[in-house]
């Protein structure tokens, strides 16, 4: 098959305060017509930098020093501005990770995409507007009608991610790029996602490169892989291969730090070499050969790979196998004794026009301590509302809620802030960039809270504890006197960890703070999270919709839909024999190595939350098995086996 995209050779620096950082050094793969290539690597491998080169994105720092991207016998790296602007949108297009980010707020869905028909192909009004409704209804848009006047705000985030792919796709380039492209989805939205793609690369032949930190999903819808790290390109083979012999210690080091590997938590040894010129030497650097030291080879380079990529070289001698580097945990029994957390009957609604939106409905719920508990759902489901209702960051309308036995409901959320309670209960977000302040030091973060709701009697304390907190998060001192800039992704999440464990909380809450993160890095927050619950017994509400992670962590899951608790039990349990439909669509949907796609989705939209029918299940539009008796009365929560209840009239 001839390439549609021809990478060779490809470097490029930016131009910093610090000196000139060489982003990329001799990249080189192909995209092929009718084929997905996955481009996976850690953060920082340059794998974002390489699509932005080639479409002429980058800003006035960067520079291409080297390289070609031949494209329709055009090089895309040789062609002046108004070419380049010609060419996207109309033969090549990118999707962006945030759809929010990428659409304009203030102008509707429809207009964004007649934008892009109109500027490369002028048309009269109507049948500009007629290819509109076309690219909506490719990508499955219900009702493109009233969709099309539709702003971005109006719609649910796996809306607007389709909206970003017809946007792209609106006129049929051949080649398109999408940068993580279902980054902080939930696993039906992402299912969705990706089938709307490969629809497209099946019916007309579209070249796709995949960018992407989700090896599941990887192995889930791609053809070839290939594998960067520290701005080179180390391996590019079929998927198959790559998955079942990684020839390459990085590749295979990140193949052993998936969390979909069940019970091999692992992350990549030594430091990611610096970019910075000069430093580091060769782009294997430390870590690569620790990689080699730690998985037992001791391989040498043997040569080049020829016709798949002319610069990944061959390690051989023996060959790697991915073996976990960590002994690998399971979940502790939870301790036994009171709970930390009580919670019962919580009900939140909020304002919506002349009704009343229902974001968290009659949700009971225990955590003893040292138990992690694992909450999943779709997004807009209403988790993260539930979590912060928990942290008493918002107020509740009904229900109780009580922290190691006394009753702190009452205590107003202004109240609690300021109160010793406070420190029992801690948060960690989902984005550590954005909770921490950019002019503050790691120190000073750390701090912050512990001067605040501690009040230690001299500032030695106070250090002491701040350097205690980073030394039980595996933060360096070092990086104490960093700001959040000058920190790795995973650097900052150990951050945020340790400002909320620096007054020892007794539930830290944690709302998806995996979602952004390589799989290296998860498998160090993972690793992290579960010695500090041995370690310290600290509870733990794990919401997240990475269920590969909240079946490896947690003791027990609960499942929420629209509002509502629909399934409770054991972690193992639940995802092994799922009794809930909603729950078994969502496992179904669960990118899996090695596991055939069964091409089973949950279809349509969750219904609105605002004044929900009281006689019929919220789950009744989208089951598969549903019977008039859902339509008309509400399946209360049932137990169906010891320690498991499910929300459902099926027998379950």
């Amino acid at each position: 098959m001839s390439a549609l995209l021809s990478v060779s050779d490809l470097s490029l620096e930016f131009q910093t305060r610090s000196g000139v950082v060489r982003a990329l050094g001799g990249v080189g793969f192909e995209a092929r017509a009718g084929e997905i290539l996955g481009l996976v690597g850690e953060s920082g491998s340059g794998k974002s930098a390489t699509a932005h080169a080639i479409l002429g994105l980058l800003g006035a720092s960067a520079r291409v020093t080297s390289g070609k991207a031949e494209f329709l016998g055009r090089d895309l790296l040789r062609l002046k501005p108004a070419e380049l602007d010609a060419i996207r949108g109309r033969d090549a297009a990118i999707v962006f990770q945030s759809a929010s980010a990428a659409l304009n707020p203030v102008r509707t869905v429809g207009a964004q995409i007649a934008d892009v028909i109109a500027r490369h192909a002028p048309a009269p009004a109507a049948i500009v507007r007629a290819k509109t409704l076309e690219a909506l209804r490719a990508m499955r848009i219900a009702d493109p009608e009233r969709r099309i006047g539709a702003f971005p705000h109006e719609l649910s985030g796996g809306m607007r991610q389709r909206i970003g792919i017809a946007v792209a796709l609106a006129c049929k380039p051949q080649l398109l790029i999408a940068d993580e492209p279902t980054t902080g989805l939930d696993v039906t939205t992402q299912a969705v996602v990706m089938d709307l793609i490969r629809d497209q690369v099946r019916q007309r032949g579209l070249g796709v490169v995949l960018i992407t930190h989700d090896l599941a999903l990887a192995w889930r819808v791609c053809n070839r892989i290939a594998v960067m790290h520290a701005g080179q390109i180390v391996e590019t083979a079929a998927r198959d291969e790559l998955f079942a012999r990684p020839r390459h210690p990085c590749s295979a080091a990140l193949l052993a730090s998936l969390p979909a590997n069940a019970g091999s938590l692992d992350e990549l040894g030594g430091a990611t070499p610096s970019p910075l010129a000069g430093e580091g030497g060769a782009p294997e650097g430390r870590r690569g050969r620790m990689l080699c030291i730690r998985l037992g080879m001791r391989g040498r380079a043997i040569g080049r790979v020829l016709g798949e990529n002319e610069n990944a070289p061959v390690w051989a001698e023996p060959r790697l196998t991915a073996r976990p580097l960590i002994r690998p945990f399971g979940p502790p029994s939870p301790a036994r004794g009171e709970g930390v957390l009580m919670a019962s009957g919580l009900t939140k609604t909020f304002p919506a026009g002349r009704g009343r939106l229902y974001a968290v409905e009659g949700v009971d719920l225990a955590i003893a301590p040292g138990e992690a508990v694992g909450l999943v759902g779709e997004s807009g489901c209403g988790k993260s509302t539930l979590a912060r209702l928990i942290a008493r960051l918002i107020d509740f309308d009904r229900g109780e809620l009580k922290l190691d036995g006394a009753p702190i409901g009452g205590i107003s959320v202004s109240r609690f802030a300021a109160s010793p309670e406070r420190a029992r209960v801690q948060m960690a977000f989902q984005d550590p960039a954005a909770s921490l302040n950019p002019r503050f030091t790691a120190f000073e973060a750390i701090a912050d809270p512990v001067r605040v709701l501690l009040r230690p009697p001299s500032r030695a304390a106070l250090a002491a504890r701040v350097f205690a907190a980073a030394e039980q998060v595996g933060l360096a001192s070092a990086l104490l006197s960093r700001l959040p800039h000058q920190l790795s992704g995973g650097e900052k999440a150990r951050v945020g960890l340790a400002r909320a464990m620096a007054v020892e909380p007794r539930l830290l809450i944690l709302d998806e703070p995996t979602a952004a993160l390589d799989v290296s890095v998860q498998a160090m927050v993972l690793q992290l999270l579960a010695r500090l619950r041995r370690e310290a017994g600290v509870a733990l509400l794990f919401v997240s919709h990475d269920l590969h992670a909240v079946r490896l962590l947690c003791d027990r899951v609960l499942v929420m839909y629209n509002g509502q608790i629909v399934e409770t039990g054991p972690a193992d349990a639940v995802f092994a024999a799922p009794r809930h439909p909603y729950m078994r669509a969502l496992v179904s949907a669960m990118p899996r190595i090695g596991v055939v796609d069964d091409g089973e989705r949950l279809h349509g939209e969750p219904p609105s939350p605002v004044d929900p029918d009281p006689r019929a299940c919220r789950f009744a539009g989208r089951c598969p098995a549903a019977q008039e008796r859902c339509a008309n009365e509400p399946p209360p929560l049932r137990t169906v086996e010891q320690r498991r209840e499910a929300r459902c009239h099926l027998p379950l």
